[in-house]
């Protein structure tokens, strides 16, 4: 069972709608170096909302030495009643990062392809959506004084939000939207891309980064 599978604060009187769009998120079959898990959702940004936790983890010499590559978080958001900025019912959030080689973050086209991941990740997989919108931020770090023997750390950062068709029954194919954002967070961890499915994608012509630095904890 996959660990999205396990039960959550879904309340009860959720529509129809939004119960099936998360029971796909629950049983979406993911590629094995990604571990994910149902986490908390902000309670704000819509009346209905489902949130994941993941990374993407790169094997040590035993179970304890697990290192994460790449992480983030996608949330989904429903309002019944639609929600103008959205123009549709449902949104999906996402905020995702990765730790750089500073020689990396130093490409000044890496803002342009990072964002090509994720409507690349989408479109391989024959997905409709609308108003897409976020940002991609680098930050670098430089260590003084006691800690001047820290190397130099950069950070890549993405934050996205979407609008994800809606299919039979009012409700987006919330699973193939799921594959697509762990695919992005497999190019950020520089993981060669997953074989291309059915439903297509040109996997060989995906660049990633040559990175193995997980995020740090905050």
């Amino acid at each position: 069972m996959n660990a999205a599978q396990k039960k959550d604060d879904t309340a009860p009187a959720a529509p129809p709608a939004f119960r099936t769009a998360v029971d796909a998120l629950r049983v979406a079959r993911l590629r094995p170096e990604i571990e994910i898990d149902p986490t908390r959702p902000p309670q704000r940004l819509a009346p209905f909302a489902y949130a994941l936790e993941a990374a993407v983890v790169e094997p040590g010499p035993d179970s304890d030495d697990a290192e994460a590559l790449a992480d983030g978080r996608l949330v989904l958001l429903h309002d019944p009643g639609g929600h103008e900025a959205w123009h549709g019912t449902f949104r999906l959030v996402t905020l995702v990062r990765a730790e750089l080689e500073p020689e990396m973050a130093a490409d000044p086209l890496l803002p342009d392809v990072c964002w090509s991941w994720l409507t690349g990740a989408l479109r391989a997989r024959g997905l409709s959506y609308g108003e897409p919108s976020g940002t991609v931020t680098r930050a670098s770090s430089h260590y003084f004084g006691g800690i001047g023997d820290r190397p130099a750390a950069s950070q890549i950062e993405i934050r996205a939000s979407w609008t994800p068709r809606e299919g039979r029954g009012g409700v987006p194919d919330t699973a193939a939207h799921l594959a697509a954002w762990c695919e992005l967070l497999c190019q950020l961890a520089g993981l060669p891309p997953a074989p291309a499915g059915p439903q297509g994608g040109d996997g060989g012509a995906v660049v990633t980064l040559p990175q193995r630095r997980g995020p740090q904890t905050h």
